[in-house]
């Protein structure tokens, strides 16, 4: 059994729809999958941790890393920058890891045009109502913001059509289940099980 190259997979969603959760809960079930660590150049807030859930920097140095090409794709929302490193992915999928980058669909375009093999999933709460309130009950916005991130996902959810899958966070078991499918079914793609498998299939093809 030899080792494969590891799957890209793109999870995109309103914020406040629960992706982070569903994208912790689904690499605590899994082996070999990670979630990728993103730069940002928003302010932290109440229990994150630099480096953990994401990789804070000034406005000033991701400016400068953008020059300097080292991000795969980058978006700005809502005046910050947010930007996944092309080192990090390449190193993390040439070890057979799987990687989960929680992008928007800004980032998503643009890692589609480099890597068509990406994995794509998009995740939607079961309505704006459910939206609004998810994101009044965790407390991490005034008035104001909630209603620019509801004008937001009215926006990010137009892009829904452009990803492979699409799952409804009505349920949060029954998202993760789904979610856990999608990713087990990509690791059955013929092209990625060649990989582990050429010693196996090449046995086949010199009796047949």
């Amino acid at each position: 059994m030899g080792i494969a190259q590891g799957s890209l997979f793109i999870i995109s969603a309103p914020s406040g729809t629960g992706k982070t959760s569903l994208v912790t809960a689904l690499c605590s079930k899994l082996k070999n999958i990670k979630k990728s660590i993103s730069h940002t150049t928003r302010a932290m807030r109440p229990g994150e941790q630099d480096g953990v859930h994401y990789n804070f920097v000034s406005m000033q140095q991701f400016e400068q890393e953008l020059a300097q090409h080292v991000f795969l794709e980058h978006a700005q929302v809502f005046g910050n920058y947010y930007g996944t490193s092309q080192q990090l992915v390449t190193q993390t999928l040439s070890t057979g890891t799987d990687l989960i980058l929680e992008i928007d669909w800004q980032g998503a375009q643009q890692i589609r045009a480099k890597m068509p093999d990406v994995v794509s999933i998009f995740i939607l709460p079961p309505g704006p109502d459910a939206l609004r309130q998810r994101l009044t009950t965790r407390n991490q916005d005034q008035e104001h913001n909630i209603q620019l991130r509801l004008n937001e996902a009215k926006i990010e959810v137009g892009h829904y059509t452009e990803y492979d899958y699409l799952v409804i966070n009505d349920d949060f078991e029954t998202a993760l289940q789904q979610l856990l499918a999608i990713v087990i079914a990509a690791r059955q793609r013929v092209s990625h099980q060649q990989q582990l498998w050429q010693d196996l299939l090449d046995k086949f093809n010199k009796t047949a």
